[in-house]
């Protein structure tokens, strides 16, 4: 089961410095029927004008997930984290018994991410902040974990979840596939370019929720860049 979410049909808002799309229901789009996919609860696809972003405020037991898709992001919180995350990579924060954290865009130019968040399998726990470069080059034409809590990916950043966020770019004609797990609820966007999905059409920017596939076989159309969340 593949169900096309396009990007020109999301909900969202324009605040002038946050030009905002959600692939669920947030903040004042809500839709009964996208309120999460599994315990993939937030996907926003975020537009944030130079000098400005999102100013201190809190969050508890749930991880987030921010990959920069252009421009960088500037994290800060109560923690004494902070850090610098860039185009490709990726940075996560659990949030735990509670974090208070800002987010800016401290370039000249717009800076472009997708903000996910996935509800965690226990409450509470001490909050941590961590970030990652993942230079593209590794995941040409393959999918890459680039953060998890499922057993053997030790080797991505952590998250307190039942979850996997994994990346690939694709050159146009070539393909990648990604092995799902039965009963698994997977959501894939395109970051970059336009593909098929299991022979499903997506453009820049469209989303997938994705169900009973044994297999997920993406082919670029155009050199793409894809992100997949493949959640409990």
């Amino acid at each position: 089961m593949i169900e096309l979410r396009p990007f020109d049909r999301l909900g969202g808002a324009d605040h002038g410095w946050l030009n905002t799309k959600h692939h669920f229901s947030f903040a004042d789009y809500y839709d009964p029927d996208r309120l999460h996919w599994g315990n993939l609860r937030v996907w926003n696809d975020d537009e944030i004008a130079p000098g400005t972003g999102f100013p201190l405020h809190p969050h508890r037991d749930m991880e987030i997930i921010t990959y920069v898709r252009e421009g960088a992001i500037t994290h800060q919180d109560d923690q004494g984290n902070r850090g610098r995350t860039e185009a490709g990579d990726v940075q996560v924060m659990s949030a735990g018994t509670g974090i208070r954290h800002s987010e800016y865009n401290m370039e000249k130019g717009l800076t472009k991410i997708f903000q996910i968040w996935i509800i965690p399998e226990e409450r509470g726990g001490a909050p941590r902040w961590a970030a990652q470069p993942f230079p593209k080059g590794e995941r040409a034409g393959r999918f890459v974990t680039l953060a998890s809590g499922r057993k053997g990916d030790e080797d991505a950043l952590m998250i307190r979840a039942d979850a996997r966020l994994v990346a690939a770019t694709i050159k146009a004609g070539d393909s990648a596939t990604y092995a799902a797990d039965p009963g698994r609820h997977l959501y894939l966007v395109t970051a970059r370019g336009a593909v098929e999905v299991n022979g499903t059409r997506l453009g820049e920017r469209d989303g997938a929720a994705i169900r009973d596939e044994a297999a997920v076989t993406v082919k670029a159309l155009d050199d793409a860049e894809v992100i997949l969340v493949d959640a409990a």
